[in-house]
């Protein structure tokens, strides 16, 4: 998490950017998220495969994404990730995001998934924080977004 922490100069106050959050729980770090302009990220395939469907601009940098969580061994199913995706709200917002996008797994109990499937969240963490689909570019993945006013 330290080195996480130093790539992404999360909580550098000198920083003009950050492409992450650090969730901490009782003062130790327990999680990280990508976030920031959605044109940081040029290759996203969630996001191309969804163009099929919409008219907006992909290049538009006033949308922003949150694409990617990690939470330590020893702390999973503790709500880590499902804190992060609320707290990408705030963070988007106060930075003058439009809007911002996740492109979840559809999650099933009982369903077997890999390791590598969910480190981009679930459907579900993204409607508990006011997100609604957009798109359903496959039949795993959907598209959720949440619009500022």
């Amino acid at each position: 998490m330290e080195r996480l922490r130093q790539e992404t100069h999360c909580g550098d106050p000198a920083a003009d950017r950050t492409s992450g959050l650090i969730a901490y729980l009782d003062g130790e770090p327990v999680g990280w998220c990508a976030v920031e302009p959605r044109t940081a990220y040029p290759r996203l395939p969630p996001a191309r495969l969804a163009w099929k469907t919409r008219t907006e601009d992909p290049a538009d940098a006033g949308v922003w994404a949150v694409t990617c969580f990690a939470t330590r061994a020893g702390f999973r199913r503790r709500g880590i990730t499902r804190a992060l995706v609320r707290t990408t709200v705030a963070f988007a917002r106060e930075r003058g995001a439009r809007a911002l996008e996740g492109y979840p797994m559809i999650t099933e109990p009982g369903q077997e998934i890999t390791w590598g499937e969910v480190h981009v969240g679930s459907r579900s963490i993204f409607e508990d924080a006011g997100f609604t689909e957009v798109a359903h570019p496959t039949p795993r993945r959907v598209v959720m977004r949440i619009d500022f006013d």
